[in-house]
């Protein structure tokens, strides 16, 4: 089975803005013409509500049911109202998930046997990318999406205490790769909430690059009031805010940033970049498969 490249987007703090990160990132992706699944992993499940594509009952495949009943991932795949970006949403019962891995054989590794299952549509080895959201916390959902991946995307919001917990991140991942033969490395740490009109944000900036290098990466996101507000409309930024806004320029270039740093194809077709519409203008999304 072709593999598609599996980013992770993880950190154990919350609040930092991570799945803003992996919506945004991912649509970003897609417009550029890669063909990408967003797989939300995190029990809140922000990054499907975000796209419109939020459970509507319990007889829906979501990565919950997946994970819990050991099926292939493409059982829970959907599009979305965005060319190129497909999602795997959450699910209701994913924060029982990590007490049902806790007992499952090769526990680490379940999401990852889901991902290489081929179902009878083949649809995972149709994407170019996969793009995880990541539950806040390092437990065995998390565990199990660091293992899967190939590279991990570090959101850190200009704050000390995100700080204060790369260290056991990294530490989470280099054990992955010694004990569980984890193929992941960091790609890069992505700052957040820049405003460098304050003391704090030029502060963690400077000590982030000087201990971390180049593996910071050169395009931050501001702090910007419609990264609150697009999830409200189900929307990504680059529905939601108008052209030119900082925003879209932000994760413009960090998606330019990432293509380069994992020496990705250029992408064969583009999608239409879409400015923002009214709220009832939106576009319903498919719903969920069954089974």
């Amino acid at each position: 089975m072709k593999r598609p490249l599996v980013v992770a987007v993880a950190n154990q703090k919350g609040g930092v803005g991570k799945t803003t990160t992996a919506v945004n990132l991912a649509a970003a992706l897609a417009m550029k013409g890669f063909r990408t699944l967003l797989v939300d992993m995190d029990i809140q499940g922000s990054a499907s509500a975000t796209l419109g594509l939020s459970p509507v009952d319990e007889s829906c495949v979501d990565v919950a049911r997946v994970l819990l009943d050991e099926r292939p991932l493409e059982d829970a795949i959907c599009e979305t109202h965005l060319a190129n970006l497909s999602l795997a949403p959450a699910g209701e019962r994913m924060a029982m998930v990590d007490l049902h891995l806790a007992s499952a054989y090769g526990r680490e590794r379940v999401f990852e046997r889901a991902l290489l299952a081929e179902g009878p549509q083949r649809l995972v080895a149709t994407f170019d990318v996969v793009v995880i959201d990541t539950a806040p916390y390092l437990g065995l959902l998390t565990v199990n999406a660091l293992v899967a991946a190939d590279t991990l995307l570090v959101p850190v919001s200009c704050e000390y205490l995100p700080m204060l917990g790369l260290k056991l991140l990294g530490e989470t991942v280099e054990r992955l790769r010694q004990r569980a033969g984890a193929r992941c490395e960091v790609m890069g740490y992505l700052l957040t909430m820049v405003d460098r009109r304050e003391r704090i944000t030029v502060e963690v900036e400077e000590l982030l690059r000087k201990r971390f290098g180049d593996k910071v990466f050169e395009a931050v996101i501001r702090a910007n009031t419609h990264h609150k507000a697009a999830p409200s409309h189900r929307k990504t930024i680059f529905e939601h805010e108008p052209e030119k806004g900082r925003g879209r320029e932000d994760y413009t270039a960090l998606c330019d940033e990432v293509i380069a740093r994992l020496g990705l194809r250029r992408a064969r077709r583009k999608a239409p970049v879409r400015g923002p519409k009214p709220a009832d203008d939106a576009a319903p999304a498919r719903a969920l498969s069954r089974g």
